[in-house]
């Protein structure tokens, strides 16, 4: 992704987020969300993407799982045990919830 596009996607993502706390500065506002992921150095080191991945996460439902980790998600523990050791061989869209 280049930087156009992530720029671009920041814009999408932090307008409508930074309109529900309109009563803070843009900085302000950016320096909760870096709070918000946990960043405990000087601001300037926040990353694109971490910005990006903190707007996302933070309207994500709290049992939602978390983006990226989706796809190694299983039901149930002996499942994945059995995956992991090769007894069972992943299936196209077997892991997703969804298909459940």
């Amino acid at each position: 992704m280049n930087t156009l596009q992530r720029l671009d996607e920041i814009m999408e993502l932090l307008h409508p987020a930074w309109r529900h706390t309109s009563d803070l500065s843009l900085v302000q506002f950016i320096q909760m969300l870096a709070r918000e992921a946990g960043l405990k150095q000087d601001i300037a080191s926040l990353t694109d993407d971490m910005l990006i991945y903190q707007l996302k996460v933070r309207e994500m439902d709290a049992n939602a799982p978390l983006p990226g980790l989706h796809k190694d998600y299983e039901v149930d523990f002996k499942t994945a045990l059995l995956r992991a050791r090769g007894v069972l061989q992943e299936e196209s869209g077997a892991s997703s919830p969804a298909n459940k």
